[in-house]
């Protein structure tokens, strides 16, 4: 587990080159590079965009540490119902 964490961290501020947000170009990187394998359109800049956009909850146009947990909880709970067969939302 803390490896998970250290890893979340890390992954974050190597993205954000150790700024406090990630901007649109850097989420995109983070998103296509360490997410492909458990999200669709990786490979859509659109599709990325409106999930930065969904994401950015006060609107700077910037993805903030507690916003990008917001998409790995988002994604934990989704491969957790997957692997478990639930369709509960865990929220």
């Amino acid at each position: 587990m803390e490896s998970a964490i250290q890893t979340l961290v890390t992954t974050f501020l190597s993205s954000s080159r150790g700024k406090e947000n990630l901007d649109g170009k850097s989420f995109q990187k983070m998103v296509q590079k360490q997410l492909g394998g458990l999200m669709e359109d990786t490979n859509s800049s659109s599709a990325i965009k409106e999930m930065q956009q969904g994401l950015d909850v006060n609107n700077d146009g910037k993805v903030s540490f507690q916003e990008y947990l917001s998409l790995i909880g988002y994604l934990a709970n989704s491969l957790s119902q997957s692997k478990t067969g639930s369709s509960a939302d865990a929220s």
